[in-house]
């Protein structure tokens, strides 16, 4: 309440259970109208019910928690696409609402509308300073709170949460990769506007000013890929790992492709069971599930269980990095698919 006896609108909605903890823009109807205007559907249409409170996300509701978080009416028909990716059955957003691990849904969005509406994919790429990064991504957790109930200690059972959970959303730095985007590796056109959305911790820095060959390079990032209190040890899991272009380089000069590049690090990712062992996650009826013998000490565990599961994205900007991000152990399927621009 304001001196005047006026309701403030900023602590409006940061005393309700309505924002992230951090202020929001004021929904008036003149704004929404502003937001809805950049798209050419229905209002009213319903994009899909967000789990686990199922209540309905119309375009209009989608466009109030974008104008909420930030963003321009731009960056909507993103918003729009990539919840009704998360939405699909096999992606699970009911489970990882609810989970007690630490892992957000993130966005990778590939295309010519990503570079126009200016996501972000080079320096700090993963961090703050990008209204499109930001708000595009804040967006979709603000629906999960309010319109799918994962509030911590209420829907939602995460132990520490992530960073992530406060916007999860970045595109590749296509003016420094040697290679094609992620989306045009699986068989998308140059021109498409792609977003591919998969449930993952907070990266994991791999640090390398040492090597300037792949051999040496890849296996230090897939040591990275393999620790023993990781998910993807131990179950079918995604992986995101985002090389950055000095390192994706690297490989490049020396005649690899990115699909060289993910296979090789596939075969490399892994550890002995008898390593598995000692410690993290270890279960024999977990090693039983994904066809690993418990009892063969010897036995090769690889971190990529199906190679559909690595994500592999140019990212960040030039230095001797690579941000590995460890998927979620509760049965979800990266999603992928094109959206209305």
């Amino acid at each position: 309440m304001k001196a005047d006896g006026a309701v403030d609108e900023f602590e409006f909605f940061l005393e309700k259970a309505w924002s992230d903890g951090l202020p929001v823009v004021t929904p008036t109807e003149q704004r929404i109208q502003h937001m809805l205007a950049a798209t050419r559907r229905d209002p009213g249409e319903l994009v899909g019910n967000v789990p686990p409170a199922m209540e309905p996300a119309t375009v209009r509701d989608v466009a109030i928690h974008a104008l909420m978080a930030g963003c321009k009416p731009e960056y909507l028909p993103v918003v729009l696409g990539g919840l009704a990716l998360m939405l699909r059955e096999e992606f699970n957003l009911n489970g990882v609402q609810g989970t007690m691990h630490g892992v957000a849904p993130l966005m990778i969005v590939n295309g010519p509308y990503a570079r126009k509406i200016g996501l972000h994919g080079g320096n700090g790429c993963f961090g703050p300073g990008f209204r499109a990064n930001a708000s595009i991504g804040r967006a979709i957790r603000l629906m999960l709170l309010n319109l799918g109930g994962g509030i911590p200690g209420v829907g939602s059972a995460t132990v520490f949460s992530t960073p992530l959970r406060y916007t999860a959303c970045l595109t590749e730095n296509m003016e420094r990769s040697p290679w094609e985007t992620l989306a045009v590796s699986r068989g998308y056109a140059p021109d498409a506007d792609v977003i591919t959305c998969a449930m993952v911790e907070s990266p994991r820095l791999c640090y390398d000013d040492v090597s300037q060959e792949p051999g040496r390079l890849l296996n230090g990032i897939a040591d990275s890929m393999t620790a023993m209190s990781s998910w993807n040890m131990h179950v079918r899991s995604d992986m995101v790992v985002a090389l950055g272009p000095e390192q994706a380089t690297i490989c490049a000069r020396a005649g690899m492709s990115r699909a060289d590049v993910h296979q090789r690090l596939c075969e490399l990712a892994g550890r002995r069971v008898r390593d598995l062992k000692n410690g993290g996650n270890w279960r024999r009826e977990r090693a039983l599930k994904i066809n690993v013998d418990p009892d063969d000490d010897d036995c090769f565990v690889p971190a990529i269980k199906d190679p559909r599961d690595l994500h592999l994205i140019v990212a960040g900007g030039w230095g001797p990095l690579t941000a590995v991000c460890h998927g979620w152990g509760g049965g979800s399927r990266a999603v992928h698919g094109t959206y209305q621009v």
